[in-house]
């Protein structure tokens, strides 16, 4: 009986996928020769950490898609510091209960109040549970749409923000955006309808959109759609930053 040779096995491991098992060969036939596991036993534990390597990549590329960035987990999040947030309804999308229904998820407050932290937050939790996911802020993508130069350039980047379960676009209204970026960000809006959640956060009323988007004829279409099937959050408050801003600013020892 011939036996296959070590480096042949382990190309044949990798082509078919088995990647861990691959890298870690010799270390678990040593550990299962040691523990005197049956054949049935071996490949019973190999379909196991297979399977379980196969979750773990899955989640980081799903991760890694996302585009998420740094962020404080929802732990860290101050209740007390805003003078109104509904904690309760902010703990319940971080369930993503509103992905099943395509709904939207609209978080506004003045800035500093954690809506970009709210939104990694309920981000983060729909990558790790399993859905395609995308984290922008609004100018990021605007910027990258209206650079386009052909029809098939901008068909091909809407389905980069059209595909993902969830997409969410931080910071809407912090900059002011003309006629083509209302346009297209209401393309994006208009494709995602009722296929696929928006999670959007803003510092701005929605009376005050039409500023920021001067002489788009879309805005009053773009507001109607986002807010049809839509979760309307709003935290109220003083700026956190700007409180730790004021705390450092004490703590320092002060010149005589």
């Amino acid at each position: 009986m011939t036996t296959t040779p070590p480096t042949d096995l382990l190309r044949t491991l990798t082509d078919l996928r088995l990647h861990h098992l691959a890298e870690n060969l010799d270390d678990l036939v040593a550990r299962w020769t040691k523990a005197r596991l049956g054949p049935h036993q071996i490949i019973e534990q190999i379909v196991r950490l297979e399977e379980s390597e196969r979750r773990r990549r899955s989640v980081d590329r799903r991760l890694k898609d996302a585009r998420i960035g740094q962020f404080k987990p929802m732990a860290e999040f101050d209740w007390r510091w805003p003078t109104g947030v509904d904690r309760e309804r902010i703990e319940r999308l971080l369930a993503l209960d509103f992905l099943g229904a395509a709904e939207n998820v609209i978080i506004a407050g003045a800035q500093g109040l954690g809506k970009t932290m709210i939104g990694k937050n309920i981000a983060y939790a729909a990558a790790i549970a399993g859905h395609t996911t995308l984290f922008t802020t609004a100018s990021s993508m605007l910027l990258d749409l209206s650079q386009r130069d052909s029809s098939r350039a901008l068909q091909s980047a809407l389905r980069r923000y059209t595909t993902p379960r969830l997409l969410a676009i931080d910071e809407v209204g912090y900059l002011s955006y003309d006629t083509r970026m209302a346009d297209l960000l209401f393309e994006v809006v208009t494709r995602r309808y009722e296929q696929g959640s928006i999670l959007l956060t803003t510092n701005l009323g929605f009376h005050e959109w039409p500023g920021h988007f001067p002489g788009a004829a879309c805005v009053t279409a773009l507001i109607d759609r986002l807010t049809h099937h839509a979760e309307i959050i709003a935290i109220d408050g003083r700026s956190y930053r700007l409180k730790e801003a004021e705390d450092r600013k004490a703590a320092r020892p002060q010149r005589k």
